[in-house]
């Protein structure tokens, strides 16, 4: 375990970056592009170094890992390409000789960051932030201190200035320090609706600038005229994607009554043939979770769920033994009130729950306080278009797995408020010249 840092090496890490901002930003998007695409070419020379790290320490398997770590690696590269373009003056029509809304940096910003996806929600927000011409702190999860330690590394393998991105081994309880400095500019959080309100509270008292992702409980909806086979296929991958602790997996599996014994049989039996065990080996599908007290609260989900009337079709049980292993798991006959139908399951857990119709379907997807992703099954990919945008959620797919993709937006909706990966625009000030207002 690594010691946390002492509140000089705190002091040290923001005084870096304070110094650090005005070059960076003068450096210009042309030599930041450069050294993105070093970003890029480090993650890919020592991609199979960096994907055993992340599966030893929170136990995603070894092929999930080095997709994380290529995603990250492709994402620096499209910034690289993209950049210039992305934070060009926009022309802005008015009264005035010239008017345009202009994107300038805000400084340094503090990224609070989770396990589950230790580098590539880490580098989804440093590599656009860094793009625009910010310097980032990095407090990651401290179950993950290898990963934060190792994303600092990347950086400065590829010839970042130093203090431009810097890893802090703190604990939760000093972010509320941190977000109130005066060095500190803006703050960016993924994680639980505890971790968003304790930041957003703070970030409001010192008036800085807040982006958050925090969780989901994703509808996963499979209409009468679906291709019942492909979509029992893709939602056994999609809830057990990362051992089943994403955000935007799907959780809650709306079936209509019609077709719900065929798609029960056919989801239930993908998820059987799930291969569980160790993450290192090639051929499992599904390794452990990350900590012993996620698997002591699935656990609580899943038998408090049965005891109301819940019907496991698979599953059900933790998994003795070396690990924390939780059986991957088909719920049937879920309703209101229990927690596999009201609660995110952050674990390898699917709830089906029979609707009537369409309309039933999209009544019960918004049923919800979160709303960060969903997804629609049918056959007649307008009507699927249509249903998507009736429901209450920041990111919509028709017919395919869910997914954060590399270029496209994360939205908002209650509780769950996300951020799009033309993340450019998220931490600079847009700045307007020429007596045009300025643009937050």
């Amino acid at each position: 375990m690594f010691p946390e840092a002492d509140e000089s090496a705190v002091e040290a890490a923001l005084e870096r970056g304070w110094a650090a901002r005005h070059g960076w930003r003068e450096a210009g998007v042309g030599m930041r592009a450069v050294l993105m695409r070093s970003v890029a070419g480090v993650l890919r020379a020592d991609k199979a170094r960096y994907a055993a790290l992340l599966t030893s320490e929170m136990g995603k398997p070894i092929v999930e890992a080095e997709a994380e770590v290529e995603k990250c690696a492709w994402t620096a590269g499209w910034i690289a390409e993209n950049a210039e373009r992305l934070l060009a003056d926009e022309p802005v029509e008015s009264t005035a000789t010239e008017s345009y809304v202009r994107f300038q940096p805000l400084g340094v910003i503090l990224a609070v960051m989770p396990w589950n996806f230790p580098f590539w929600q880490a580098f989804r927000a440093g590599l656009p932030a860094l793009s625009a011409g910010n310097v980032m702190l990095l407090k990651h999860s401290s179950n993950v201190p290898q990963a934060a330690i190792a994303i600092e590394e990347v950086f400065r393998e590829a010839g970042v200035p130093e203090g431009v991105f810097q890893t802090l081994l703190i604990g939760s309880a000093r972010v509320e320090g941190l977000i109130a400095d005066h060095r500190v500019a803006g703050v960016t959080l993924t994680g639980s609706e505890k971790a968003g309100m304790t930041v957003a509270e703070a970030a409001g008292k010192a008036l800085k600038k807040t982006v958050l992702e925090l969780g989901g409980s994703d509808p996963f909806v499979v209409l009468a005229d679906a291709d019942l086979d492909m979509a029992a296929t893709v939602a056994c991958r999609a809830r057990n994607q990362n051992n089943g602790q994403s955000c935007i997996a799907a959780k809650r599996f709306i079936v209509e009554e019609s077709v719900a014994d065929q798609f029960e049989a056919r989801f239930a039996g993908a998820v059987a043939a799930l291969k569980v065990g160790n993450p290192m080996d090639r051929q499992n599908q599904v390794g452990p979770l990350a900590r012993a007290d996620l698997v002591d609260e699935l656990e609580r989900q899943v038998r408090e769920s049965i005891r109301l009337g819940a019907r496991p079709l698979v599953g059900g049980n933790r998994i003795h033994g070396d690990g924390y292993y939780y059986e991957p798991t088909v719920l049937a006959n879920v309703r209101p009130g229990m927690p596999a139908y009201d609660e995110e399951t952050f674990g390898p857990v699917a709830a089906v729950i029979r609707v009537k119709d369409a309309d039933d379907a999209l009544r019960v997807a918004n049923d919800t306080d979160f709303g960060l992703g969903s997804n629609i099954w049918t056959s007649d990919v307008e009507r699927g278009k249509k249903l998507a945008e009736k429901v209450e959620a920041g990111h919509g797919r028709v017919r395919r797995a869910p997914a954060v993709r590399r270029r496209q937006a994360i939205g908002l909706r209650a509780r769950a408020v996300g951020i799009w990966d033309q993340g450019v625009h998220q931490y600079p000030d847009g700045v307007g010249g020429a007596g045009q207002d300025r643009r937050r």
